[in-house]
């Protein structure tokens, strides 16, 4: 019997083997996923074959990046058959077509800017665009900032600093924008996501949420956010049920509408172990990456691959 996972308007089954890589490949683990207007998946793994493609029902179509990203952590899809990947292990952000060509590129393969200087980037992590097409990257881990860019990648302005008072940030991990043109950024390790308009200016925050480290919003009127919290990843706390490892929904005004997942993280169907991407198909099946290795599987005796993708089809 299928698993299913919340209540009301918002339950999803949860389709176990989703994506059917071919024989002897591996995700390794999957740090973000897109979906493009045909409702072909995107997957953007740390393993050998970086950008894995799929239809809707999971079936291979193609890769590639081979060669080219460093350690996979962002996708967004653009409006113009474009995929933005951000690679936070060589600091930078690549603009690609759907069949792999690099478009444009942000940042020096390789070469970091200082810690904490607030120079892009120090390990960026996301991309968001505006309804104008300008670019927003998080950054990161290594700084405590956003950038904003034009469409061509010219720099126009940056804003954060490290803290917790309004707009300084801890781990600024994802970032989102709604067509209104408010910006949404996951500063994860204060447990909450702060919203910015277009220039900067903080507006407010989301609170009550454990580590919220995927960011995915819907291209419409009056949208939802779907947030992935990561749990907890102390000792002292590490098994206490029900802190994250879940996949929120919000409105608009940041009311929570429903959580996904078992009130524990692990393997079983219903349960998370690290949602680290999000993105929706046209009929609001929700796909989640996890990077089930970099927190569980390198840790075990022995070390293992964990799944690291979850496909949940939503129930009318």
């Amino acid at each position: 019997m299928a698993a299913i996972m919340g209540s009301g308007e918002f339950r999803y089954e949860v389709i176990e083997g989703w994506g059917k890589l071919p024989e002897g490949w591996s995700y390794r683990e999957v740090a973000a996923v897109g979906v493009d207007g045909n409702d072909q998946v995107y997957i953007f793994s740390r393993g050998e074959h970086p950008i894995i493609v799929f239809d809707r029902e999971g079936n291979f179509l193609r890769s590639w990046g081979e060669g080219v990203f460093t350690r996979a952590h962002g996708i967004t899809m653009g409006p113009d058959d474009s995929i933005y990947c951000t690679d936070d292990g060589d600091h930078t952000v690549r603009k690609c077509a759907l069949d792999g060509r690099i478009l444009l590129q942000l940042g020096v393969p390789g070469k970091p800017a200082p810690y904490q200087s607030g120079d892009p980037f120090n390990r960026c992590t996301h991309v968001a665009l505006s309804p104008k097409n300008e670019i927003y990257v998080s950054d990161g881990y290594g700084n405590s900032r956003v950038h904003k860019y034009t469409p061509e990648g010219k720099l126009l302005f940056s804003w954060g600093e490290p803290g917790t008072d309004p707009g300084q940030f801890n781990i600024v991990h994802n970032i989102c924008t709604d067509q209104d043109g408010y910006v949404y950024v996951a500063d994860r390790e204060n447990h909450r996501v702060q919203v910015f308009d277009g220039n900067g200016r903080y507006q407010t925050q989301w609170n009550d949420m454990h580590r919220p480290c995927a960011l995915y919003m819907e291209k419409r009127a009056n949208p939802l956010c779907y947030i992935g919290e990561l749990g907890p990843g102390m000792s002292v706390n590490r098994d206490i049920p029900n802190i994250g490892n879940r996949i929120c929904i919000y409105d608009k005004t940041g009311k929570l509408l429903a959580r996904l997942g078992d009130i524990r993280g692990g393997e079983a169907p219903g349960q998370f172990i690290a949602p680290h991407g999000i993105a929706l198909d046209s009929r609001g099946d929700i796909y989640v990456g996890e990077v089930s290795w970099t927190i569980a599987g390198q840790h075990m005796k022995p070390p293992r691959e964990l799944r690291s993708l979850q496909k949940l089809r939503k129930l009318s």
